[in-house]
């Protein structure tokens, strides 16, 4: 679990995880791109995204890691909850990681607290090193996330 205060309303936190073009600007780690992503933003809906490898990951530079999710909960301003499956493209029955994320977005005092839970349920043979980074991959997502609300 994650938690992350952001000097932004709830609406604005809420459009920065939900609208596509918002997402390719502040989704991933560091030193990745986002070329592609769909948000079909409803309970069944689908959300795509796909994550860029840049040159400052050196040896995996131009790497694709796509994610197919689904949303479970899509509560305006206050939940969203998706399942999803990841992986390393060309690579997908080995790198495969299978999770639960919920974000939630409570209001305090004019600023959004943001809880990030994950939970990886499967993995494929060779996902776990990837599956080992969520968590910091997380972390530096969540500060992309402050410096697109603060810019």
């Amino acid at each position: 679990m994650l938690e992350r205060t952001y000097d932004a309303p709830p609406e604005a936190v809420w459009q920065a995880w939900t609208k596509a073009e918002a997402l390719k600007q502040w989704w991933g780690p560091d030193n990745v791109t986002i070329p592609e992503c769909e948000v079909d933003l409803k309970i069944g809906g689908k959300f795509y995204i796909v994550m860029e490898a840049g040159e400052a990951m050196g040896p995996y530079k131009g790497t694709k890691w796509p994610m197919m999710a689904e949303f479970t909960a899509v509560e305006p301003n206050t939940k969203l909850s998706y399942t999803a499956q990841a992986w390393t493209e060309g690579a997908k029955e080995e790198t495969t990681i299978d999770q639960t994320t919920q974000i939630t977005f409570a209001e305090e005092n004019g600023k959004t607290k943001v809880t990030v839970r994950a939970a990886i349920y499967k993995t494929g043979p060779k996902a776990g090193m990837a599956a080992e980074g969520m968590q910091a991959g997380f972390t530096q997502q969540l500060e992309k996330l402050n410096n697109f609300l603060t810019a």
